[in-house]
């Protein structure tokens, strides 16, 4: 069932906006005043055919009816400036507006011509029938309504950017949020999948022991306990992974990973990273997660150091350590291409070197405010 919204003057997302150009319309009411009887119906009624099109012009914007109400509104600023009066040429103020609202650049020209027309004509006719003098009155007012579709045509293109970078960033989170999915999707295959046949296994094991041999049934329920526990464990990581994280959380996260494995941690870099996007801050925490990771159980690794250099361009982090590197093994797994896809999301980029261990590179373009305050923590 369709809501009925009912009769609307102008459309409500400009809001009080139209209303207020409407106090304008009096000076041409004022003009009209102390003409004779047919001209003066005459006038009302173009005045009345003006304010209709000022109003559909609002309606029709992004149609094609948008140059025919245009063109009567200009025909009727022509003939109220031309047989009137010529202080009714202040109504292009109202057709300037619309005409910067053209995103076709040759609809914008031929449309900027048409006014310029509209508008000179009548300047040039009065100008023969009065002192050139009163001309010089009307002259700034003319450039500044030929120059004011430029003006409204920028003002209409950031709104319309903005609006596209607001349907970019959507996109980016639903992006992030389908990643995230695959990412645990993977996760609970690679980890608990293994961990819950093993389980099935060893307690088929222990069914057919359990009356040739009960002690060792016994040892194998042991195990089962020990690998659910281990399976539970694994399920309280993913379920804590899922969370949003902040590039200060995960690099308290990594201190605590690193020192639990006796390697030394140290940190330099910027302060604060408050001023950083939180999608940005969150795919750089997971993949300073997962680099920690990396380095416990692949890196032989005493000693770990972090780097963290931001600008009003990018960001980048450099983790290196001083473990036996990759050498010819393939870098492929180690969840570095999650972390390569994590960084393709926010157009961020990844470099892995090994030369007296590894140094790993993240960066990402981003704009932001310089702070030049830094920040040393080392273990």
């Amino acid at each position: 069932m369709k809501e009925n919204k009912g009769f609307q003057f102008f459309p409500r997302q400009f809001g009080f906006f139209p209303y207020v150009f409407l106090v304008y319309v009096i000076l041409p009411i004022i003009y009209l005043i102390h003409e004779n009887t047919i001209k003066l119906l005459t006038g009302f009624l173009l005045v009345a055919i003006f304010l209709l099109t000022y109003r559909q012009l609002y309606f029709a914007a992004g149609t094609r009816k948008f140059s025919y109400w245009l063109s009567l509104q200009l025909t009727v600023i022509f003939v109220l400036s031309t047989f009137y009066s010529p202080y009714n040429l202040f109504l292009g103020f109202f057709s300037a507006n619309f005409i910067g609202w053209y995103t076709n650049k040759k609809a914008f020209n031929r449309a900027l011509f048409a006014f310029i027309i509209v508008e000179l004509v009548p300047l040039m006719i009065y100008a023969f029938v009065s002192d050139i003098r009163d001309l010089l009155f009307f002259i700034p007012f003319f450039i500044v309504m030929i120059m004011s579709p430029y003006g409204v045509k920028s003002m209409m293109r950031r709104v319309e950017l903005e609006k596209q970078l607001d349907l970019a960033n959507e996109q980016i989170k639903m992006l992030v949020k389908r990643e995230e999915r695959v990412r645990i999707a993977r996760d609970l295959h690679d980890t608990l999948g293994h961990t819950l046949s093993l389980i099935t296994l060893k307690s088929q094991l222990v069914e057919k022991l359990s009356m040739k041999d009960p002690e060792r049934a016994r040892k194998e329920a042991e195990e089962i306990e020990h690998t659910s526990r281990a399976a539970l464990k694994q399920v309280r990581e993913l379920v804590s992974d899922m969370r949003s994280v902040t590039i200060g959380e995960a690099l308290l996260e990594m201190r605590e990973i690193l020192k639990a494995s006796n390697i030394s941690f140290c940190y330099q870099g910027v302060s604060k990273t408050d001023n950083v996007p939180a999608l940005t801050q969150n795919i750089l925490g997971m993949c300073l997660r997962e680099a920690a990771t990396n380095i416990v159980k692949h890196s032989r690794a005493n000693h770990c150091h972090v780097v963290i250099r931001r600008s009003k361009r990018e960001i980048e982090i450099i983790i290196s350590d001083d473990g036996i590197g990759f050498g010819n093994k393939n870098v492929n797994g180690n969840g570095l291409k999650g972390m390569e896809e994590r960084l393709a999301l926010i157009e961020g980029s990844l470099s892995l070197t090994s030369h007296n261990g590894t140094e790993l590179s993240l960066r990402v373009p981003i704009i932001i405010k310089q702070n030049t305050e830094e920040e040393v923590l080392c273990d």
